[in-house]
């Protein structure tokens, strides 16, 4: 089975195996894991920044170190309405009943126009409310894994900081866009006050998410951590494949783009589908079938019959997302899978009877 479904899906190195078993471990719930903390201190080195925890997962992570910058008096934090902290992280803010998420219209390349920002301060001004965060994602998944334009960070983060807010990145697939951007993650990140990062996607760590910041608002988000059901003991054992991923898995990411590209094009010239291939800067490919003898869904079971298989992605889009687990030859089957598929569409879907002997 060709898996596209998500990056998520990556299954870990031999190198990442050999590390679990050789890893030196400690308590880490007493922040005494040799192998935690070294993976903490390479990622903090990483981005530029003073200090990292080790999180289970990329949804705690953005939730603790969002409340981790709100107190009592600010408490409200504005995010993209297509951002995954609103779609899909924001059920995990009733956990703390101040904490207030305010959408904004995200653009089609990821953005938030000033305009629609400086109109939510106002109007919270007028309210007395306490704004203390704004957060943006970077490369933006639901907008096809597009990566936010250069120097739009820089932007906000000084427009944010002038107001007397804090800026957030939700940057699951950060390596992604630094690799696609040629530029390095320190300097993408630095305008942001924190970032979250997964190791579990396209740098292929079996588990594990880094919160990244100041060294006091890591002392938070440990605190939180804790309350969230986080906190860890021997987590040297997950922390070690996390080092590999960081050490030998980024720059790796480059033939993950370049295989979604070629995906992206073949598809382009596939009659009865439809791709935009502006959008496709990572290792997302994000895709519409417009014969009309497919629904998103039954083409989707199809795929999977025929040994592919794509995630439904809203508004009748289809996902392919490439990663470690799909080398150039899983990307030609694939694209193979998808033109049988338009051929024989009506007998895939039972419109038309299957021929005798098939």
């Amino acid at each position: 089975m060709i898996e596209m479904r998500s990056d998520t899906f990556t299954l870990p190195t031999p190198a990442m195996l050999q590390a679990i078993v050789r890893a030196e471990l400690g308590n880490d719930g007493y922040h005494e894991d040799p192998t935690v903390r070294q993976l903490e201190t390479l990622a903090a080195a990483r981005l530029g920044k003073e200090e990292a925890c080790l999180m289970p997962s990329g949804t705690m992570a953005n939730l603790a170190l969002v409340k981790a910058h709100c107190s009592a008096i600010r408490n409200i934090v504005l995010v993209g309405d297509e951002s995954d902290i609103f779609v899909f992280e924001r059920e995990g803010s009733s956990l703390f009943p101040d904490l207030v998420y305010e959408p904004v219209p995200t653009q089609p390349d990821g953005t938030f126009r000033l305009g629609d920002l400086e109109r939510k301060f106002n109007e919270l001004e007028k309210k007395g409310s306490g704004l203390a965060l704004v957060c943006l994602e970077n490369p933006h998944n639901l907008k096809g894994g597009i990566v936010l334009p250069h120097g739009y960070i820089q932007l906000i983060g000084e427009f944010v900081r002038a107001r007397g807010a804090k800026l957030h990145l939700d940057g699951a697939r950060l390596f992604n866009a630094a690799v696609a951007s040629k530029t390095d993650a320190a300097e993408i990140v630095r305008p942001a006050d924190s970032i979250q990062f997964c190791l579990s996607k396209g740098l292929a760590a079996p588990i594990g998410s880094l919160a990244v910041g100041s060294s006091g608002l890591i002392d938070k988000v440990r605190n939180i951590r804790k309350i969230l059901g986080g906190a860890m003991r021997q987590a040297g054992i997950i922390a070690a494949p996390g080092i590999i991923a960081l050490e030998q898995m980024v720059t790796r990411l480059a033939e993950d783009h370049l295989n979604a590209r070629r995906l992206a094009e073949g598809l382009a010239t596939v009659p009865g589908v439809e791709v935009d291939l502006n959008t496709v800067q990572t290792n997302t490919v994000v895709f519409t079938i417009t014969d009309p003898l497919f629904t998103c869904k039954t083409f989707i079971t199809a795929a999977h019959r025929r040994g592919l298989n794509l995630s439904e992605f809203g508004f009748g889009r289809i996902r392919a997302v490439v990663h470690h687990g799909t080398p150039e030859s899983e990307v030609r089957k694939a694209l193979e899978i998808v033109m049988q598929l338009m051929e024989s569409g009506a007998m895939e879907v039972g419109i038309l009877p299957q021929p005798l002997g098939a």
